[in-house]
């Protein structure tokens, strides 16, 4: 046990099989840990070392808990709130956060959360605007908005995005209806400008 703590760090995420070496009754152990408040499980086999400020614990970081439960970096978090901020007077809020991978597919609860893994071929490393209202139109059908209003909102919109970045983003993620969709309106914004 005493080798096992040693091994502990605060503010780190471990799977049980990067613990088991440091220990010869590794779920004893860690039901142990876990019961004395070293260690929080997160999930089946994920557990985190909690950091601790003058408020308590701190939450372990979405990023972190991923990366671990899914042993890879190669990855992006999308919530469904942040389509809200394009300005296309979507309103709802939404309980998940979609995690973009090549590994795993399914709902999880990892840390109190709910997150959608969702496989893909292709994402960018990091979110720009552009590719926000791209996967927005991706995730349309699926959304519990009004899709007349936003498709009616964008093509007022669409000036307020890079157009190179948005044709760009068009090509490389969209499917085929939202590539025809932004198409279309940019066609439309281009002729009129």
């Amino acid at each position: 046990m005493n080798l096992l703590r040693q091994h502990i760090k605060q503010g780190e995420i471990y799977r049980r099989s990067d613990l088991e070496y440091y220990s010869t009754a590794i779920d004893r152990h860690l039901a142990q840990l876990t019961k004395d408040g070293t260690l929080i499980k997160l999930n089946q086999g994920l557990y985190y070392a909690p950091k601790h400020s003058k408020f308590g614990a701190v939450p372990p970081d979405d990023r972190q808990v991923i990366e671990c439960f899914l042993k890879d970096e190669d990855f992006i978090l999308v919530s469904p709130n942040s389509f809200n901020s394009l300005g296309l007077g979507l309103t709802q809020l939404y309980n998940t956060i979609w995690v973009y991978n090549h590994k795993r597919k399914g709902e999880f609860q990892l840390n109190g959360k709910t997150f959608e893994f969702k496989l893909k071929s292709s994402f960018p490393k990091n979110i720009s605007r552009e590719y926000l209202l791209v996967d927005l139109l991706n995730n349309l059908d699926n959304l519990a908005e009004d899709q007349s209003q936003a498709l009616d909102k964008l093509p007022h919109n669409v000036r307020s995005f890079n157009a190179d970045a948005l044709m760009k983003s068009t090509q490389q993620y969209g499917t085929g209806k939202t590539k025809r969709t932004l198409k279309s309106i940019l066609r439309n914004v281009l002729q009129h400008d």
